[in-house]
């Protein structure tokens, strides 16, 4: 008989999901954020990993059990959840949920509360507790989108006939000299380092498969304390033959299209809590090409800023820009714009010189809008052996370390090029932020190596 069988349990779903259950009754399983009452009310905000949302517990419509155990209960305390979405256009996602019933998990305590409050902290007590801060609602949306862009960069070059081809993270020699690397004892006294780069490894797998990427962590140990840089970081770098300097220009413009394209149609309401301008991202994604200028233009840029008071010094002709140099050209654009053929003096050994001025690499920085500086460096690479071979001499590198480097201009050379991206630049520059701390979960910086 009816009155024999087992309730019917609410179906399971996620607060990401709710606007499919309108009406119906659902179950969530997540944690406390915050809690608000009002008389015979309670506003309980729950948060699951996707999401937030408000429930609405009036007194008289749950029973005393229910009412006590909401009203009792401390942030961050582990719950199961029953009750009914509806739609509300002035909550943050859309919805709200008429609260029926909730299963406490797990209490915290009120003798030791969640250490995370709404109130200000600052940002030493914030990456001291990053193990608990990441649990926001603002830093579970950054995140989130994070690791959409990384999906999507892989996507990119995995629907467009990449093969990726991981390099390894310790290495025998370096990309650009050892001066950035962490060096650390092999066997048999031998020194290894790791990888500031999976390029040259991706160059010889490029000359095997024609289109390949690596994906995966890299080091840096620049003692650089600006918002830009982190020690440990995540890079995605293609490699193509027989492409030039032109072809890379479109593949680093279609890639980028493809990343913000998939953050928008996912994350807009991950972006409205981060608080990220989307009118800025829609510019970004509409059709048009990205802007391009030589280093000769963007160099008269700056100069005529300068004359203008716009940037406070002057820029060299020759140097390599800074990141207020970047930030002031980049912006200028409402698209990443494109600054090539950089003087070779200034940039790696492997860079071709371009045939019509040899003073000038064959190379392409990408500069994100908004100010946010390079977040794709990338260049044709030098072919002729013993072009190579003069570039590794003349940097003063171990000739030795880089013998089979050496041996892809010896056997099948081809023009070939490639970039990198490092991924907490971009989630940097989509997301708004101030500094890349808050772009991966447990940031490595010059000072910081704790949690």
């Amino acid at each position: 008989m009816k009155g024999d069988m087992e309730p019917v349990t609410a179906p399971l779903t996620t607060i990401a999901e709710v606007g499919k259950h309108v009406g119906e009754a659902i179950t969530l399983r997540g944690w406390l954020y915050n809690l608000r009452a009002s008389g015979k009310l309670l506003f309980p905000i729950f948060r699951d990993g996707t999401g937030t949302i408000q429930g609405i517990v009036p007194k008289a419509q749950v029973s005393e059990e229910v009412f006590a155990t909401l009203k009792g209960l401390t942030l961050e305390s582990s719950v199961v959840i029953t009750g009914t979405p509806r739609a509300d256009e002035r909550a943050p996602g859309g919805f709200e949920l008429d609260v029926t019933d909730v299963k406490v998990t797990q209490a915290i305590p009120e003798e030791t509360p969640y250490p995370i409050t709404r109130k200000e902290h600052g940002v030493d007590f914030l990456m001291e507790h990053r193990h608990l801060w990441i649990r926001t609602p603002r830093q579970s949306a950054i995140l989130r989108v994070r690791a959409t862009i990384m999906r999507a960069a892989a996507e990119y070059f995995d629907t467009n006939g990449f093969t990726r081809t991981d390099p390894p993270i310790l290495t025998p020699n370096a990309c650009e000299g050892t001066s950035e690397l962490f060096e650390m004892d092999y066997f048999d006294d031998e020194k290894a380092y790791l990888t500031q780069s999976g390029q040259l490894y991706i160059e010889a797998t490029a000359l095997a498969l024609g289109k390949v990427y690596s994906f995966g962590p890299t080091f840096r140990a620049e003692k650089s304390k600006t918002r830009r840089h982190l020690t440990e970081f995540w890079m995605i770098e293609p490699e193509v033959a027989y492409l030039d300097l032109d072809g890379l220009m479109g593949l680093a413009e279609g890639f980028l299209t493809h990343i913000v394209k998939r953050v928008l149609e996912t994350h807009r309401n991950d972006l409205a809590v981060i608080g990220k301008d989307i009118a800025k991202l829609e510019a970004v994604a509409a059709p048009g090409e990205f802007p391009k200028l030589s280093y000769d233009e963007a160099h008269q840029m700056l100069v005529d800023a300068h004359a203008k008071g716009l940037i406070e010094n002057p820029h060299e002709y020759g140097d390599d820009f800074g990141s207020p140099d970047e930030t002031y050209i980049s912006n200028q654009f409402d698209k990443p714009v494109m600054v090539h053929r950089y003087p070779a003096a200034v940039k790696a050994f492997y860079m071709q010189p371009d045939p019509k001025d040899p003073t000038k690499a064959l190379c392409v920085d990408v500069l994100a809008p908004e100010g946010y500086g390079e977040i794709i460096g990338g260049s044709q690479r030098v072919d002729d052996y013993d072009l190579l071979k003069s570039r590794i001499e003349a940097h003063e590198l171990p000739m030795d370390a880089f013998q089979w480097y050496l041996d892809l201009r010896k056997y099948g050379s081809v023009p070939h090029s490639g970039f990198g991206m490092g991924i907490e630049r971009c989630v940097a520059w989509i997301c708004g932020l101030e500094h890349v701390r808050e772009t991966i979960p447990f940031a490595r910086t010059l000072n910081r190596i704790y949690p």
